[in-house]
């Protein structure tokens, strides 16, 4: 009788998974500011009412379908206050740990008149 082994995971994929769950268990400090919500680079129309959010263009990285795209992170103020957000969408402009939030999104954490909020992120 012989015995066959189940299929082997590659380092590679294995690494890249690592990755992914160390990402996910850290958090990124930055500004949450908001914009004009509508076709997103992860290629859907959304709208300023739905809680989504644009990542800067070194987390989503380079064609249509960034690394984040559809992911949902949790983004907190320093006065506590928090917001579950889909990101959507690229900020070319943003900070690696910036967030670029829709204003429905933004007005979970503060007034828009603010503009700019300190922030603590992660998925």
């Amino acid at each position: 009788m012989q015995v066959s082994a189940a299929p082997t995971t590659t380092s590679a994929s294995l690494k890249a998974r690592s990755n992914h769950k160390l990402e996910a268990r850290s958090s990124k400090s930055g500004d949450a500011t908001y914009y004009s919500v509508g076709l997103g680079s992860c290629g859907h129309t959304n709208s300023d009412s739905e809680m989504v959010a644009a990542l800067s263009s070194k987390l989503m990285g380079s064609g249509s379908k960034g690394s984040y795209c559809g992911e949902s992170i949790t983004v907190e103020s320093e006065s506590g206050k928090s917001v579950t957000v889909k990101v959507v969408d690229t900020c070319p402009s943003c900070g690696e740990g910036d967030v670029d939030l829709s204003p429905s999104a933004f007005k979970k954490l503060g007034s828009l008149d603010l503009g700019v909020i300190p922030i603590t992120w992660s998925l």
